[in-house]
């Protein structure tokens, strides 16, 4: 029933609709019909329809007034003009104005089939080309935004190829906010034999609990007060897709409980409703939060915890993968040169180690603001440190004016990232002793998300615990 075509008739001879009536019926498809064209135009603001047929001479209003409001509120649907001998120069009009095609009274059956099928299957093939242009459009963003040539980035490459090719399993992305969680779902699912179908995200932290229920899961018509029409929810639109629910550790308890239903059993119940609706989707979820703390606290349900870490990807943050950054933030200034009509070359010495040295607390995300900045601000052709935020400069300064107590000489000239990774080894050894081995205690001593540790864990090549 879900893929059953829709038909709307708009004429006010009564014989007229009952014949298309029943020639609709023979083709299996779903009709309803209006004598007039306001009536129309009321059930098309709040109902879908793949195809209108529209008598121009109506008793309210004139068929071409009721096309152009009906290519307002339904750019896409197909409309075909019913015509006397009398309007064919009308029709042709109508045309003009976007409709599909026109009929001619007296038709025949055979007539009305075959101009059904010649739109409808226009219709879909529109609809594939515009979904494969923006699903090609959408991957190839994606992975323009995962640049870089880091070590850590081109593991979180490798794994969302492995991914990608298991399109049954859920996948748990965590990460700090702004690492690009949701550039790598949209990657994984573009890269999955899903990828020709829908791809929808929602970030559970920004909605509401009561309107995030029935815009996942949908309502039926008088399922509430406001409920004044059926609406479909987004897992349902989803079907044969990928749905990425960001944020996940913010959902309730009660959606929780939901959600864990529809992994067990791949169903879902609109509100309202008593009958079970069958959905093929993958759950692509995220998170910023340590969920075992979660919990713990009893603010997240292990048993959905297990359900969605089947397959897990950390992202890492910007000042672990420090080699990237000027990559990126060139991605950044040339796509800005195209958008603000700029010629930006690049960045001068200076502003390069002042990028490259700042800390980067809000990520890829911070990274792209900053040099949205500086690309509508500057006026140079290439971007020197005087141009850089003020919280840049002063993060490197401040840095320099503090006095180290580390005595380099004993480090025997390794690199700046040597001599971190060593220091950052110990420390998190030294957690893990302290916490006999338990990893999400080591996370809270060393005040890091456990997925944090857990990735640099497996780094360094250091062996812990499970828990």
């Amino acid at each position: 029933m879900g893929n059953e075509k829709k038909i709307v008739v708009i004429d006010d001879e009564a014989f007229i609709r009952l014949n298309l009536e029943r020639i609709f019926h023979e083709g299996q498809y779903s009709v309803t019909t209006f004598e007039n064209g306001n009536s129309a135009i009321e059930y098309l603001k709040d109902n879908d329809a793949n195809l209108a047929f529209l008598d121009l001479n109506l008793p309210d209003r004139n068929g071409i007034e009721i096309l152009q409001d009906i290519k307002k509120i339904k750019p896409d649907l197909l409309v075909i003009i019913i015509t006397g001998f009398a309007s064919v120069e009308s029709a042709v009009n109508a045309l003009k104005l976007g409709a599909y095609d026109y009929i001619k009274k007296p038709f025949k059956a055979d007539a009305i089939k075959l101009i059904t099928k010649l739109a409808l299957e226009r219709q879909l093939l529109s609809r594939r080309v515009q979904e494969l242009s923006k699903s090609r459009e959408e991957e190839k963003q994606s992975f323009e935004e995962l640049l870089g040539s880091s070590e850590s980035l081109k593991r979180l490459r490798e794994q969302i190829e492995q991914f990608a090719k298991y399109d049954e399993e859920t996948v748990l992305i965590t990460g700090e906010s702004g690492v690009g969680k949701e550039l790598v779902s949209r990657a994984i699912h573009q890269k999955s034999p899903r990828s020709n179908h829908p791809f929808i995200e929602i970030n559970c932290a920004s909605i509401p609990e009561n309107l995030l229920e029935s815009e996942l899961f949908g309502y039926e018509k008088g399922a509430f007060t406001d409920a004044k029409t059926k609406k479909i929810g987004l897992l349902e639109k989803a079907n044969k897709g990928t749905i990425f629910l960001d944020e996940i550790g913010e959902m309730s308890p009660g959606l929780q409980a939901k959600l864990l239903r529809l992994l067990e059993n791949k169903q879902i119940r609109r509100l309202g409703s008593t009958e079970n609706i069958n959905v093929d989707v993958r759950i692509i979820a995220a998170t910023n939060k340590d969920l075992q703390e979660a919990i713990e606290s009893k603010e997240f349900r292990s048993d959905l915890y297990y359900r969605l870490n089947v397959l897990r990807i950390h992202v890492p943050s910007l000042r672990e993968r420090k080699e990237d950054i000027i990559i990126l933030a060139n991605y950044f200034l040339e796509k800005n040169n195209l958008r603000f009509g700029k010629n930006i070359l690049g960045f001068t010495h200076d502003a390069e180690e002042l990028l490259s040295n700042y800390v980067w607390p809000g990520n890829v995300r911070e990274l792209k603001n900053v040099i949205d900045r500086i690309s509508i601000m500057t006026h140079n052709e290439v971007v020197g440190k005087e141009e850089l935020p003020e919280e840049i400069k002063l993060g490197f300064e401040g840095n320099n004016k503090k006095h180290s107590s580390i005595n380099l000489s004993s480090f025997n000239g390794k690199s700046l990232d040597d001599i971190v990774s060593e220091i950052e080894t110990e420390l998190i050894i030294n957690a893990l002793k302290e916490s006999n081995d338990n990893i999400s205690k080591a996370a809270r001593l060393l005040k890091i998300p456990r997925e944090t540790l857990r990735y640099k864990l497996t780094k360094y090549g250091i062996f812990a615990g499970e828990n």
